[in-house]
This record gives C-alpha cells, sequence and structure tokens, in this order.
C-alpha cells in the first residue's frame, strides 16, 4: 500500500517562491511511490479561524473544509513546507492547521522550510515542531532547510544552486524518516486503537 502524504504549503503572496519547493517535493515523494497531494492553504481559501471544523454540526461545515478534513482523516501522514516571516511561521499555513485537530491524531509529520537568507527558514522550522507535536502529529528529526529558496530552482522547477544541492543531498534522508514513523504509526493504529 502506498503511503498517502499530504503536503501542505502557506504562502498567500503573490510572488511566492516556496511553491516551488512544495510542488518538487510531491513530484519526489511521488517518485518514491507515495501517493502524494499538495495541499495550498492560498487554493483552498479557509476563512480566518473562528469555528474549527469539529465545531460546525455534522454534515454542515462550508464544503472546502469538509474536503480537506476528509483527506487529513484519510492520509498517513504530513509535510509542513513552511517560509519564515520575522522568525515565526506563515499565518496561512498555521491558520490552516488550526482549523484541525483530532483529524492529525497518530500520524506523523515532517517540515521543510525555506527562506530568501541563509537560515533557510529554520526559526519557523522550529516553531513549527512544538505547534505540530501539540497538535498530535509525531514530529519527525529530520528535517530540509532550503536558503536563497528565489534561486534554488530553476525555471523548470528543478533545484539549481546551493540551495538545489542542499536540498537533493537532503531529501532522501528526509525521504526515508518520514516512511519508517509512517509504516510504524499506520501499522500500530491497525493493531491497536489510539488511547484517545
Amino acid at each position: 500500500m502506498p503511503d498517502r502524504i499530504l503536503v501542505f504549503y502557506g504562502s498567500y503572496r503573490s510572488d511566492r517562491q516556496g511553491i516551488k519547493l512544495a510542488q518538487w517535493l510531491v513530484a519526489a515523494f511521488r517518485e518514491r511511490g507515495a501517493e502524494a497531494e499538495l495541499i495550498d492553504a492560498k487554493a483552498v481559501d479557509l476563512p480566518i479561524l473562528d469555528r474549527m471544523y469539529k465545531e460546525h454540526a455534522p454534515g454542515a461545515a462550508p464544503p472546502a473544509l469538509e474536503a480537506l478534513a476528509g483527506k487529513i482523516r484519510a492520509a498517513d501522514s504530513f509535510v509542513f513546507v513552511t517560509g519564515e516571516y520575522n522568525w515565526g511561521v506563515q499565518p496561512g499555513l498555521k491558520n490552516l492547521t488550526d482549523h484541525f485537530l483530532e483529524e492529525w491524531y497518530w500520524r506523523p509529520a515532517a517540515i521543510a522550510s525555506y527562506s530568501a537568507g541563509r537560515f533557510a527558514g529554520a526559526r519557523a522550522g522550529l516553531a513549527w515542531h512544538g505547534t505540530l507535536s501539540e497538535m498530535g502529529m509525531v514530529v519527525t528529526s529530520s528535517t530540509i532547510a532550503v536558503g536563497g529558496i528565489g534561486s534554488a530552482f530553476d525555471a523548470d522547477g528543478q533545484p539549481a544552486g546551493d540551495g538545489g544541492k542542499a536540498l537533493t543531498r537532503a531529501f532522501p534522508r528526509f525521504a526515508d524518516d518520514l516512511a519508517w514513523w509512517t509504516e510504524a504509526a499506520r501499522e500500530q493504529r491497525s493493531r491497536r486503537p489510539p488511547p484517545y
């Protein structure tokens, strides 16, 4: 059974650079045999959080929210692709994740960060680690961090320059780590229901 991986991306900017990283990750996971899908927060376009998915009566959630809840529940694992905004997380991605809670439980998540600068979004990645753990996910220790995102991909969306080289070196371990935890979590859920 192929791993079902949702790759989340959260920038709402008109000149988005990180989308190239998110799209490349989807393709790279598919090349490994996974069923990977990009979930673009801007395309989903949820409103600023007023009511979580679970706070809607059954069948009464807005269609985009209902559809995304189903995809999250059906996924085996998640990848969060995050830019860094003033040492923090992207508000669009954070808003999307906050619409859900129990839907995330008992699945692994991996973090891929990026920025225009040399720190490669590492501070946002660190912030996401605690957030995703609090939301019931097991966060893998392997990360991807791409600095100089504007020059890390060529016009065809392929890794380029120093940032692209670092990405292609880091990806196999990143993917192997996520695959191991994905299998472990899926098998454990099949043997024993989660405790809550």
